[in-house]
């Protein structure tokens, strides 16, 4: 698939992961469409590139719809890229008692609810396309975590909705296949975004070690190049990559 001319969705566009990949479409020619809940962040990155910002909490299906028919009003809709999402810790019980229902139910409804929310519906307008000379209609890739394998103390939240990003993958893929749509979702591992910088220098420099090779924060460059490659290989498919310089996370 030709990212140059196509029309591509992504959420959590206004910074990080979402913004890296943002970026990396527009410069292959691509008109994207940043869904996020940072207002002015995502107006000024839709601003630089050239492309379109729609407020949206991917959860509701007012605003995924509101997004969807934004993206096809441009043009052909063929790429989604699912990077929102949110991060909290707090342990199963803790010093305060057992962990908060509702934080639980917050982080499962924003990263897999979310997700399958901007799915099926970026799918439904999809499966409308022409296909490509590959038989292609579009392709739809989530962001995971290497917490869906390796989740750490404090993590159940997250690494249960990571874990069920994961979990949909496949079974998504083939639902889709009749429709020429491929489904596929990146794990990263320790990734320099706003979410980690918001931690202790100390903190940031000993995960950064703890990477095998390279031992290094990935980047929302490292993350948009991966994002890149899946839509110009139309031989991936239903499958999860870790993108982690081959770290696995310890208990703590």
């Amino acid at each position: 698939m030709d990212i140059n001319g196509k029309v591509f969705i992504v959420t959590g566009g206004a910074s990080g992961l979402g913004e890296g990949t943002a970026r990396m479409l527009a410069s292959h020619g691509g008109t994207v469409v940043i869904a996020d809940m940072q207002v002015d962040k995502g107006e000024a990155v839709a601003r630089d590139v050239g492309g379109n910002f729609v407020p949206c909490d991917v959860s509701t299906e007012e605003d995924a719809l509101a997004v969807v028919a934004k993206a096809v009003s441009l043009g052909k809709l063929m790429g989604l890229v699912n990077c929102a999402g949110i991060a909290p810790a707090e342990k199963t019980v803790g010093k305060n008692g057992a962990h908060a229902l509702s934080l639980f139910t917050k982080t499962i409804t924003v990263n897999l609810i979310g997700s399958f929310n901007m799915i099926r519906l970026a799918a439904q307008a999809m499966s409308k396309n022409e296909p490509e000379a590959t038989g292609e209609r579009g392709v739809l890739i989530s962001t995971a975590s290497i917490a869906a394998y390796d989740g750490q103390i404090g993590q159940a939240a997250y690494a249960a909705s990571k874990g069920g990003v994961v979990g949909m993958t496949l079974p998504i893929a083939r639902d889709l296949a009749r429709n020429g749509i491929r489904n596929m979702t990146i794990a990263p591992g320790i990734f320099g975004t706003p979410m980690l910088f918001g931690m202790p220098q100390e903190v940031q420099d000993a995960l950064a070690a703890g990477v095998p090779f390279p031992s290094r924060l990935g980047t929302p460059q490292d993350y948009a190049k991966l994002v890149k490659h899946i839509f110009e290989n139309d031989m991936l498919n239903g499958e999860v990559i870790r993108l982690d310089g081959a770290i696995r996370l310890a208990p703590r």
